[in-house]
C-alpha cells in the first residue's frame, strides 16, 4: 500500500533554470557588496567563490559533500572588512547569496500539470520533498510558485552538507512521515542522485524525463517512467497493482 510520496524540486516539480557563469552574475553582487562596504572585483568575486566552493568539498568528509552558500560569501566578506564591522558579517553573507541567486535565475516556473495532479493527490496520500540546494534558495522558490502548502517535511541537503544520492535525506524524509520504504514512492528527474538514491533505501521509484537532470546511470532502473507529471497518477496505479507498465 503507498502511503506517501516523496519528490525532488528542481527538475520534477519545479523547471528552473539558473546561469552562474554570466559575468553579470558576479558584477552586480560585487556592486551589493560594495554598498556593504565590501570592495572586491568581479572577477575576483569569481574566482574566489568557484575556490571556496571546490575547498568547502575538498575538505568534507561526506561521499556526496555539499556546499554552504552563505559560509562562501561569509568567507569571501571576511577578507574585506574590519573587526568593527564582524557583528553584520552574516546578515551580509546571506544577502549577498540571495542577490547571487536572483541575478543567476533566469526562469523559475512549474512544469504543467503539476498543481492539478498534486490536488488530485493529497487527498490519498502524504506528500514530501527531499531535494538538493541550499535552504536559502530553495524554500523562497518553492514559495514563489506556489508550493510550499503542499509538502511537509522539506528536506534540503544543504541543511546537512551531503547531497543524494546520500540515502541519509531519504531516510530523514521517512522518519519525519512515520512511513516505511515500502510505503512510499519517489519521484524525480535524474537517475542517479535521485533513482538510484531512493532506490538504496528501499523505495520505489517513478523516473520524470523532464529537461533536466541525468537521464542514464548504470545500475539505476525505476519502476515506471514518465514523460509528462499529469501521468504520475497513471504511474501510481501500476506501482499499486491497478493499471498497465510504461512504455519507455
Amino acid at each position: 500500500m503507498i502511503r506517501g510520496l516523496l519528490f525532488d524540486l528542481n527538475g520534477t516539480v519545479i523547471d528552473i533554470w539558473t546561469d552562474e557563469g554570466d559575468p553579470q552574475v558576479y558584477r552586480v553582487t560585487a556592486n551589493y557588496l560594495d554598498y556593504c562596504g565590501i570592495s572586491i572585483a568581479p572577477e575576483q568575486l569569481k574566482e574566489q567563490f568557484a575556490e571556496l566552493n571546490r575547498e568547502q568539498r575538498r575538505n568534507s568528509p561526506e561521499k556526496y559533500p555539499e556546499f554552504d552558500v552563505v559560509k562562501i560569501f561569509r568567507d569571501i566578506i571576511l577578507g574585506g572588512i574590519s573587526p568593527v564591522r564582524y557583528q553584520v558579517l552574516n546578515h551580509q553573507a546571506e544577502s549577498a547569496a540571495v542577490v547571487f541567486r536572483a541575478v543567476s535565475r533566469r526562469r523559475l516556473e512549474l512544469y504543467p500539470d503539476v498543481c492539478g495532479v498534486l490536488d488530485r493527490l493529497k487527498a490519498d496520500y502524504q506528500l514530501a520533498a527531499v531535494s538538493d540546494g541550499q535552504p536559502l534558495w530553495a524554500i523562497p522558490e518553492l514559495r514563489s510558485v506556489g508550493l510550499e502548502p503542499y509538502f511537509s517535511p522539506v528536506v534540503i541537503s544543504g541543511d546537512f552538507g551531503f547531497r543524494k544520492p546520500d540515502s541519509r535525506l531519504f531516510q530523514l524524509a521517512l522518519d519525519r512521515l512515520g512511513l516505511h520504504p515500502q510505503e512510499t514512492v519517489f519521484v524525480g528527474n535524474d537517475m542517479f542522485r535521485d533513482i538510484y538514491g531512493a532506490s538504496q533505501t528501499g523505495m520505489r521509484t517513478v523516473f520524470f524525463k523532464s529537461n533536466q537532470g541525468d537521464h542514464r546511470y548504470h545500475g539505476a532502473e525505476p519502476d515506471y517512467i514518465i514523460h509528462h507529471f499529469r501521468e504520475l497518477p497513471q504511474a501510481l496505479a501500476y506501482l499499486s497493482g491497478k493499471d498497465a507498465p510504461s512504455a519507455v
